[in-house]
């Protein structure tokens, strides 16, 4: 089962906790064992999973990035958004999980993260899940 969530970002670079549409997706998959893949399709945009209790880690992810891969550095790429291209490479376009009795295989304080490096903007994630 393929379930296509949409997501509306509001700044350029924004992280968004996708956690409980991806697991109303796996809900209502009725898998109860298998895995089940997180994806978008977009090149300035990536999938993650990190701590979803404290927007700090958020923040500090972003303000590092930031400074690591700033918007202007000489990049040739000439849409101006090399930045996000390289932000979204390292991140990565999505994540598997696992699903165990009908649930998502998350630690305490891990969420999924859809990572926004060039908005605003309307985008796609894709959630596959397989059982077994």
């Amino acid at each position: 089962m393929i379930t296509e969530l949409k997501i509306e970002t509001s700044s350029r670079t924004q992280f968004i906790d996708i956690t409980p549409r991806v697991s109303e997706a796996v809900a209502a998959s009725g898998i109860r064992d298998g895995i089940c893949v997180v994806f978008t399709p977009h090149t300035t945009a990536a999938i993650t999973i990190n701590e979803n209790a404290d927007p700090s880690v958020k923040s500090d992810i972003t303000r590092k990035l930031n400074e690591v891969y700033p918007r202007e550095d000489g990049y040739d790429h000439a849409e101006g958004n090399s930045d996000s291209h390289i932000k979204s490479s390292l991140v990565g376009c999505s994540e598997t999980l696992i699903v165990r009795e009908g649930k998502l295989l998350l630690g305490t304080w891990q969420g999924i993260m859809f990572c926004e490096f060039d908005g605003r903007r309307t985008r796609r994630v894709f959630v596959k899940t397989i059982a077994g």
